[in-house]
């Protein structure tokens, strides 16, 4: 009997005293390892084949980069800051150092927006081009997106036989 109420106390005071984690806080975790695959992804691609494009109405391995960063831009400055963010037509960076740089950014910066957002925010209705959405979901929207065209330069990189790095879930 002791033991028993020995274990169930142990189990009580860990639950009681284990550390919570928001959603924020579990969503910038999943950001940083989200951004550390998708270098890892834009690393192993040699920059010789940063202009393949499987067919003709798809973008290259780079312009793919190129709209994960800007899609990150808009919807963290549109959604998590008061600042008026204007759409512009991306620039190709030259160089796959100049690409991978600009989205190692992207993520930087959408992480640091993120950051100084409340929990409660996220509760928040803002105007999507879709409809009324919450800032929870713009906040899912941002990284499906990533995890979207990722998994078109996966595709990519098999296609040049380049093997993709390990997959990171958390």
């Amino acid at each position: 009997m002791k033991t028993l109420f020995l274990i169930l106390s142990v189990f009580f005071i860990s639950t009681c005293f284990a550390q919570r984690t928001t959603t924020k806080e579990a969503w910038l975790e999943k950001w940083k390892n989200s951004k550390n695959y998708l270098v890892g992804i834009a690393e192993a691609m040699p920059e010789e084949h940063y202009s393949y494009k499987p067919t003709e109405r798809q973008m290259t391995f780079k312009e793919q980069l190129v709209h994960i960063k800007g899609n990150m831009d808009w919807l963290s400055n549109s959604y998590f800051t008061e600042l008026e963010f204007k759409k512009t037509k991306a620039e190709i960076p030259a160089t796959k150092a100049e690409t991978i740089a600009l989205i190692t950014e992207a993520f930087d910066n959408a992480s640091k927006i993120i950051t100084t957002a409340s929990d409660k925010s996220l509760l928040e209705t803002v105007d999507f081009f879709a409809g009324p959405k919450s800032k929870l979901q713009i906040l899912n929207l941002l990284h499906d997106h990533v995890t979207h065209h990722r998994g078109q330069l996966i595709v990519y990189l098999n296609l040049k036989d380049v093997e993709p790095p390990g997959y990171s879930g958390w």
